[in-house]
């Protein structure tokens, strides 16, 4: 039997009440939740849900491409906006750049279907481009609620021709009363682009319980924090076991010293990331922050597919999350998310054995042992791979140079045989980039001093402009105001 998460009353009272107040979201009674795995099955289910819809299909995408899927749901989204039902689509503008543009839902406008977009470039916001909407959302007709880490794309699924295998990626369905919370993010999203959507009539079976999960719908937005409040919480609270899947991991300090502290009390605390990310600078990132982890006893694992791209989490056996957020300051801070936090004991199971099987196909990353040294037991210490390894000295070059070739070759066979890789000079990395890039930045600013000039004076008539529009803006309010405080 897994140590539960929260204690019994009165003490689960209180922590139920401070999971509440830190998430800003209730915990809700009464729902059915099913787990989905990658790409195929979420797309399996989520057209069908929107085949059948009847009354309104919400969906709210980061990137919903012009290639074959994102061309089925939008004709699939088309056909139903001809039948009558309402559709309503918010994508972003950064996450679709390049991606599909106005002519792809030229047909869902036509058939009488609404599509927005999430903060596009305008004047008097010189950083809004930094706040994306990232959520992966879909309600149809209250009744049937979806969220996941999957954008609509042809790129989730791999590419079979070639010996791509799909993304790995995770999600839910949601029935029950956690639903008209789905609702309500997406509402907030759509009021965020436009005019505010008009109040939905609650179907009575689409409120009424559909299970026995009980969950958190968690819609954060930017600078409110929730999920990062809620994550370093949960890594407060785990008492066994703490297992993440991560994209993008790109920890606060705050949160590793969190994982580090847990691990360091015994916690069995695990990290999953890509081992090849879409986003190379960010996995580089990540990889130089292993090594505190490592050294607290929290076990990293790289995967060995193409994409590792879920965001999960679960402790103790009991508590789980899924959603779209990174453990990075760009999901915690910047961004709208949605995720939900799961307090159920068979579902966070099935996550438990899904995070089993993810690590067959896995390579764990562990830092180089030190020769055991007598006078200090049996306990294996580690080295830190920063430290040099004491030259041997050889007769000639090339025997050194094939003895070097030697051990590595045997590191990388016994990183085949036992799922193990030591962690190399992961730190140095974006340090010799910064360092080129600075050079070359240096080198052009003497050489050619116009290229550095120019885009600098572009950028601050730019920032000059738009700061120039929100004080205007401000005094305009401020008169408007001012002369309405007057007349009354």
């Amino acid at each position: 039997m897994p140590t539960p998460l929260l204690p019994s009353a009165p003490s689960r009272l209180l922590a139920e009440q401070a999971l509440s107040r830190t998430a800003g979201a209730p915990l809700l009674g009464g729902n059915a939740v099913e787990l989905l795995i990658d790409a195929a099955a979420h797309y399996d289910a989520w057209l069908a849900a929107i085949r059948g819809a009847r009354q309104r299909v919400l969906l709210e995408n980061y990137i919903i491409r012009n290639d074959e899927v994102g061309r089925a749901f939008r004709d699939a989204l088309v056909e139903r906006a001809q039948a009558g039902v309402f559709v309503a689509v918010v994508v972003d503008w950064l996450g679709c750049l390049g991606q599909s543009r106005g002519a792809f839902w030229a047909p869902l406008r036509a058939a009488g279907g609404e599509v927005r977009v999430f903060n596009p470039p305008q004047l008097g916001q010189p950083f809004g481009w930094v706040s994306r909407d990232h959520r992966k959302l879909l309600v149809v007709d209250g009744a049937h609620g979806f969220l996941s880490g999957v954008c609509i794309s042809a790129k989730w699924l791999g590419n079979p021709r070639r010996g791509v295998p799909p993304w790995r990626d995770t999600g839910v369905a949601l029935r029950g009363p956690a639903v008209a919370e789905l609702e309500v993010a997406f509402a907030q999203s759509w009021s965020e682009t436009g005019p505010a959507l008009g109040p939905f009539a609650v179907q009575a079976e689409a409120a009424a319980p559909a299970g026995e999960v009980a969950l958190r719908v968690i819609a954060t937005q930017p600078s409110t924090a929730g999920m990062y409040r809620l994550d370093q919480m949960i890594a407060a609270m785990a008492r066994k076991t703490l297992w993440l899947t991560d994209a993008y991991f790109v920890g606060l300090a705050p949160y590793v010293q969190a994982l580090v502290a847990a691990a360091r009390d015994g916690v069995d605390v695990r990290l999953l990331v890509p081992g090849s990310s879409d986003i190379p600078a960010v996995a580089s990132l990540s990889r130089s922050g292993y090594r505190p982890l490592l050294k607290a006893g929290v076990r990293v694992f790289e995967w060995n597919g193409s994409m590792l791209h879920a965001k999960t989490a679960v402790a103790d056996g009991q508590w789980a999350r899924v959603g779209s957020s990174n453990l990075n300051i760009a999901s915690w801070l910047g961004n709208r998310e949605l995720d939900v936090a799961i307090e159920d004991a068979g579902f966070a199971g099935q996550l438990v054995a899904q995070y089993e099987q993810d690590l067959d196909n896995a390579t764990e990353i562990v830092l180089a042992s030190r020769p055991r040294r007598h006078g200090h037991g049996n306990r294996e210490r580690v080295r830190s791979s920063n430290a040099r390894s004491p030259r041997v000295r050889h007769g000639g070059g090339s025997s050194g140079r094939a003895a070097a070739g030697a051990l590595r070759l045997a590191n990388s066979m016994g990183a085949v045989l036992a799922n193990r890789r030591v962690l190399g000079d992961a730190g140095s990395g974006p340090l010799v980039l910064g360092t080129l890039a600075l050079a070359a930045l240096a080198a052009i600013a003497f050489v050619w001093p116009a290229w550095i000039g120019w885009p600098f004076g572009t950028l601050a008539a730019w920032f000059a402009l738009n700061l120039g529009i929100r004080s205007w803006r401000a005094r305009k309010r401020r008169w408007r105001e001012l002369r309405h405080a007057d007349d009354d």
